[in-house]
C-alpha cells in the first residue's frame, strides 16, 4: 500500500470516527456537539455574552445565536437583557440546561485531548504541523472550522 492510501484511509478512519461520536452523542442525549460545546461555554463562564461564547468556541455569532435559539426552544439556556445597558444580551445555562449537560456523553474530543496530552512536546508539535500541512494540502486552510469535532457542511470564512 502507498504512503498517499495510507493518508487517505487514515483520514477517512478520523472522519467515520467523528461522524460515529456525532451520531451517539444526538442518540443518547438529544444534543449536537456544537450545542453540548455551547452549553459547555456556559457552564465554565456562567452568564456571558453570546459574542463571548463566538470567540471561544471559534463559530460565527449568527451560528452561535442559531444554536441559542434551539437550546432556548428546550429549555436549556436563556438570554436575558442586562440591567444597564439594554443593547447587551447575556446567555446562561438554565438548572434544566445545567442537568443536561452534566448527564451527557464525552464530546470524542474530551478522549483525543486526554490522549493527546499525554503525548511528549516534539510529538505534540509534529502532530499540529503534520495536520495543518494536511489541510493546507486539500485546501482547506481557509474554511470555517472550530474545534469542534463535527462531521457536517463547512462554510467558507468568505462567504460568512
Amino acid at each position: 500500500m502507498s504512503d498517499t492510501d495510507e493518508i487517505l484511509i487514515a483520514i477517512r478512519r478520523i472522519m467515520r470516527a467523528v461522524d460515529l461520536q456525532s451520531k451517539r452523542l444526538v442518540k443518547s442525549s438529544g444534543l449536537t456537539a456544537p450545542q453540548l460545546v455551547v452549553m459547555q461555554c456556559l457552564r465554565k463562564h456562567g452568564k456571558c455574552k453570546p459574542s463571548v461564547v463566538a470567540k471561544e468556541v471559534a463559530l460565527s455569532q449568527a451560528t452561535v445565536t442559531s444554536i441559542l435559539d434551539r437550546l432556548d426552544a428546550a429549555g436549556y439556556t436563556r438570554r436575558d437583557r442586562s440591567t444597564e445597558d439594554k443593547r447587551i444580551v447575556y446567555a446562561y445555562l438554565t438548572p434544566k440546561g445545567i442537568n443536561k449537560f452534566a448527564q451527557a456523553p464525552e464530546l470524542l474530543q474530551s478522549g483525543f485531548l486526554r490522549e493527546f496530552r499525554k503525548l511528549e512536546q516534539w510529538e505534540c508539535t509534529q502532530l499540529v504541523s503534520s495536520l495543518q500541512r494536511i489541510a493546507m494540502m486539500m485546501d482547506a486552510e481557509n474554511l470555517d472550522a472550530s474545534p469542534i469535532l463535527e462531521v457536517g457542511e463547512l462554510s467558507n470564512k468568505a462567504e460568512s
